[in-house]
């Protein structure tokens, strides 16, 4: 009950910013919105300081992932295409199926998809992945020398909140409720790692999901996911939720396939955007699955941490997500 109840604030902080948007998110793939790009900076800035600073009080751990470097680099990469085409995140793609986007749904089959292939390839692809570079962070590089790290704590987190600003005052946006979604994720996340020792993700949801369903469990893989799968399966119910509530509260429930931006680049052929919609999506999730993250669960909540790999994936999603955005989506 907890997780659902998180994730529905989780949810509710996506929705009201309409951060979980199609039309937003692809809108940073062509560079013509950036409120996905000022939430994230900020929302990593306030958790840099908040986060080391509950570890640091003994009431949170580190959850680092490692530096897989062929998995990070060609996963991030994927990633970063998927996102492009999609034009959700598998996080946010569960506020947007609970708001009435087909789309979404259609993107929620095609992450299932991908997530299985993940588990059933995972033989063939374990060679790529590598090689292993360790779970380093800011801690594990200056953490013996405390009036460092702690200085360097601050002026990261003063640094990426600045971005945050900087980018909204080039962007001359009106639209500032970018600052409470970017900030309440922050503080919803430190409230995840006092309070269930773990961060907040989202893509492991996935192949937990489809390999349940396929009965895929016998293998080492499953094994490994099956603990946070099952936490996040509640958290995203919680957020498809927030997604409805909110939408029927806004009176603005829709059940809707074509988004604004797809119409202006690719047209009303509601079959093309379907295709397109589950190629995305199960290319965002092996890319995400590659990786060992996505979004929320590696680009924040890693990037709260200051973990290498975490910020290594991020340089790589957003390249994959702006080269995309250049190619795919041609003015017509």
């Amino acid at each position: 009950m907890a997780s659902f109840l998180l994730g529905f604030l989780f949810g509710v902080l996506l929705s009201s910013a309409k951060l979980n948007r199609f039309d937003t998110i692809s809108g940073m793939a062509t560079l013509e919105n950036f409120k996905v790009a000022k939430a994230i900076a900020l929302a990593i800035g306030v958790g840099i300081l908040l986060i080391n600073a509950e570890i640091g009080l003994g009431l949170a751990s580190y959850h680092v992932k490692p530096l897989m470097l062929g998995g990070i680099v060609v996963g991030g990469l994927i990633f970063g295409i998927g996102m492009a085409i999609l034009g959700y995140c598998p996080g946010t793609l569960m506020v947007s199926v609970g708001e009435g986007s087909l789309d979404a749904v259609t993107g929620l089959f095609g992450g299932l998809a991908g997530g299985l292939a993940y588990t059933l390839l995972l033989p063939s692809v374990s060679p790529l992945l590598g090689p292993n570079l360790g779970a380093g962070s800011l801690f594990t590089l200056t953490g013996s020398s405390p009036l460092l790290f702690y200085t360097l704590v601050v002026l990261l987190g003063l640094l990426f909140s600045g971005a945050a600003f900087f980018i909204h005052r080039a962007d001359k946006s009106s639209d500032k409720s970018w600052i409470l979604a970017g900030t309440g994720i922050a503080l919803l996340n430190g409230f995840v790692f006092y309070y269930a020792d773990r961060q907040i993700g989202a893509s492991t949801f996935f192949p937990y999901v489809a390999d349940q369903l396929l009965g895929v469990v016998d293998n080492d893989y499953f094994r490994q996911i099956a603990k946070p799968g099952a936490w996040e399966v509640p958290f995203w119910l919680g957020g498809l939720v927030a997604g409805t509530v909110l939408s029927l509260f806004r009176k603005e429930f829709k059940l809707k396939m074509i988004h604004d931006n797809w119409r202006r680049y690719k047209g009303d052929h509601i079959g093309k955007r379907m295709l397109w919609a589950f190629v995305g999506g199960f290319i965002l999730i092996f890319g995400a699955r590659m990786a060992g993250g996505c979004t929320s669960g590696h680009v924040i909540s890693g990037g709260m941490q200051v973990a290498f790999s975490s910020l290594t994936f991020a340089l790589f999603v957003f390249a994959g997500l702006l080269l995309t955005g250049k190619v795919f989506y041609r003015s017509k």
